[in-house]
């Protein structure tokens, strides 16, 4: 199943090029903007909770978008809707899986959010003193945030918390190996170019979906 696409440096980079000429993270190609504001961060988090769970990932994209449109758009809005909505978007987006238990734990999310960070996960960083090992301490005790789901949400802002650099989640790194870019992300990091946060952010998100798009013929022309 190896892909190898790239041999020397050159061919590397002239990959990473190609890879992140869009100029936007995973999020952001599929509609969702990331911004440094409470609302951003928080559906960012809840993308990535529900691009954590087994299944297509083109759900995890339609739930959040509905969620977002329904008006649940921040900590506090979505603490405050309702279960049964929720379960019924989650059930519509696609998860036929506990979408009750689902829509419990984001609720708890959500609440949680507010209750230790005034709805805003700034706060958290500012908590953490922007130190990233500390940073993912504090994102895993929230309700439904495990390593993974961690992993996915810093891939998106370290964009933003340029602290948490370099990120890469597994699908990213897979694509990396098949690709031959490289097997971490420090690997990825040295081809995006020293302290280029969001070119990083670029080159893991479309890694990301090469991998579960599975265009790695479409890379390798």
């Amino acid at each position: 199943m190896a892909t190898t696409a790239t041999s020397t440096i050159e061919d590397k980079k002239r990959l990473v090029r190609r890879l992140a000429a869009g100029g936007r993270g995973f999020a952001e190609e599929y509609g969702f903007r990331v911004t440094n504001n409470p609302g951003s961060l928080f559906q960012v988090l809840v993308l990535s909770v529900l691009l954590a769970r087994p299944g297509d990932f083109r759900r995890a994209l339609a739930a959040t978008g509905a969620f977002r449109d329904a008006g649940w758009d921040s900590a506090g809005r979505m603490s405050r809707s309702r279960h049964e909505h929720r379960t019924r978007l989650l059930r519509d987006s696609g998860f036929r899986t506990d979408p009750e238990g689902l829509a419990d734990t984001l609720g708890d999310l959500a609440l949680t959010v507010v209750e230790r960070y005034r709805g805003d996960l700034r706060r958290l960083r500012a908590v953490a003193h922007r130190d990233p090992a500390r940073e993912r301490v504090l994102l895993a005790e929230l309700p439904g945030v495990d390593a993974p789901v961690v992993d996915l949400f810093l891939r998106e802002v370290q964009v933003l918390w340029r602290e948490v650099a370099p990120v890469a989640d597994r699908r990213a790194l897979t694509a990396a190996r098949r690709l031959g870019l490289g097997r971490s992300a420090g690997d990825l990091a040295g081809l995006a170019g020293s302290g280029e946060s969001e070119r990083l952010a670029w080159l893991v998100g479309a890694l990301a979906r090469v991998d579960l798009e599975k265009r790695y013929a479409e890379m390798v022309r």
